[in-house]
């Protein structure tokens, strides 16, 4: 959704790369470069003043000015600036002191509300909690039929005790289900109201009677992040009209501008709190602003990968594959393990959403987004079409057992022959890295453990070190040498005390004191 904003911002950010000073003209340039490129995302011009306006101000000072790198200080600016129209810091969710906490979700019709509360329900139970599912949408069609189907996709408890379709009270479905979560102890009930296709009297007034009726702790705001400035006209009616407490975005994996997500917050002053950025119902987190300004400037999101990955992978099961690859040459990881290890990289999510959150894989957009998500399913396959045998020792596939795991799998011949040929090779590279030897080619990485021809090749160089054939310079030399001797016997380097040497009045030099400082 943020594909042409975050192209924008880099193409102006490295014009002003390289430069020693800023000039004011540089910084003016700048600044026009992206106002330009938050309209041309839909962003609100109230906002897009107040942005450029605090974002000139800062660059003109002095935090700019005496900066080492003055491009680095303004791209800080922008992503200081961009967290703060975001909403700031994190907003969670608050829960009441006497279960059950009640969230009522509100919004127009379309925006999305039904599945966002299954997904809602959904993250809620990854959390420790019993959520219920209330159907209060009792005059779109289905609407009630779709919500027990949601629900029961997400393993969470539903009530609907109506039928919908235009029968049924939906204040008293509201109202009765407080009672009915206390009685069967579950500890969050989710609303689900109905919406229009415009703002009205009729929906206003439905939504202030359930609101009325449950009292609900947390009131959440469901907009469609794809119809840009018409969600901040629609919010702010709601939140004259009911009210809210915080923002729910839905749809934010479309290509659309994003306008309405920056704009939002500001707009509102009510701060998004979770996004919805996928049609699975898994595809829904907790809204952290900073990390979104951070993926919009292109740098990557590594706090909800790592999240990610401590969510899907288990501590113990990687213990034993990182221990498989410290072994000799790594000769202990099997197909099988590669395999344990491809299928929980998939539980994750979507490849590309996840190199996607790597820093710096703006600039390779789009090979990312050409990436076949069908190759990890066609590796899979291979795998499972070899026999125990042959995933534990590969080498032992020929040209026979190739074509027979090839007809298997439904792949060409030379598709297994590539896949056993790019396993040896990962093998290797890991079990290296494992080792601490760093990537195969590279030079060694400091407290990481150099290449062995590296070392090598320095102990080689020093053993056959020469001695001047001058014979006053080789005197002094020896002498140099002698007096280093000294020193590292009485002392450490620098003139300070050796370990264990150290008096009690030891004191640093002045001019060590000074750096220090």
């Amino acid at each position: 959704m943020f594909d042409t904003l975050s192209d924008r911002l880099s193409a102006t950010f490295k014009s002003l790369r390289g430069k020693g000073r800023l000039s004011e003209q540089d910084i003016d340039s700048a600044a026009r470069e992206i106002r330009i490129a938050l309209l041309e995302a839909d962003v609100a011009l109230p906002v897009v003043r107040a942005f450029i306006k605090n974002v000139k101000e800062r660059s003109l000072g002095a935090e700019v000015s005496k900066a080492l790198n003055p491009s680095q200080q303004v791209i800080k600016i922008v992503n200081d600036e961009l967290i703060s129209i975001l909403g700031g810091e994190t907003r969670r969710l608050r829960f009441a002191k006497t279960a059950p906490t009640v969230i009522m979700l509100a919004g127009l019709q379309g925006a999305g509300k039904t599945t966002l509360a299954g997904k809602l329900g959904l993250w809620l139970k990854s959390q420790g909690h019993s959520p219920l599912l209330v159907a209060c949408d009792l005059q779109r069609p289905n609407a009630v039929n779709q919500l027990s189907v949601v629900a029961d996709r997400a393993g969470v408890a539903f009530y609907g005790p109506q039928p919908g379709n235009g029968v049924g009270d939906p204040v008293q479905v509201a109202k009765d289900s407080i009672e009915h979560a206390r009685t069967k102890l579950y500890d969050v009930v989710i609303v689900d109201t109905a919406g229009r296709l415009g703002i009205d009297q009729e929906l206003m007034q439905q939504a202030a009677d359930i609101r009325d009726a449950v009292s609900p702790d947390e009131i959440m705001f469901v907009v469609d992040a794809m119809i840009g400035q018409d969600a901040v006209n629609t919010a702010e009616a709601f939140r004259d009209g009911v009210g809210f407490d915080g923002v729910v975005l839905s749809k934010l994996d479309g290509d659309a501008r994003g306008g309405a997500a920056l704009s939002i917050a500001h707009v509102t002053g009510k701060q998004i709190m979770f996004a919805s950025n996928g049609e699975k119902l898994d595809d829904f987190d907790a809204f952290h602003p900073d990390r979104m300004a951070s993926r919009i400037l292109g740098m990557g999101d590594m706090l909800s990968l790592i999240e990610k990955a401590q969510q899907t992978f288990d501590e113990d099961e990687a213990a034993k594959m990182a221990s498989k690859l410290a072994s000799k040459k790594g000769q202990e990881f099997t197909l099988d393990d590669f395999l344990a290890q491809m299928e929980q990289v998939r539980k994750m999510g979507s490849i590309s959403k996840l190199l996607g959150m790597l820093p710096g894989m703006a600039q390779m957009k789009e090979q990312i987004n050409n990436i076949d998500e069908k190759d990890v399913d066609r590796t899979a396959a291979i795998i499972k079409s070899m026999t125990p045998g042959e995933r534990q020792d590969p080498t032992i596939i020929n040209g026979s057992r190739r074509a027979r795991i090839a007809k298997g799998s439904g792949v060409e011949v030379s598709a297994v022959k590539g896949l056993v040929e790019r396993f040896f090779e990962a093998r290797k590279m890991m079990s290296r890295m494992a080792q601490g030897g760093g990537l195969p080619g590279m030079p060694g990485m400091p407290g990481m453990g150099g290449g062995p021809g590296r070392q090598k090749k320095q102990a080689k160089q020093a053993k056959g070190k020469r001695k001047s054939g001058n014979p006053m310079k080789r005197k002094a030399e020896e002498q140099a040498a002698a007096e280093r001797r000294d020193q590292a016997q009485q002392g450490g380097a620098f003139g300070l005390p050796a370990p264990g040497q150290t008096p009690k009045d030891f004191e640093l030099p002045d001019e060590f004191k000074k750096f220090m400082s």
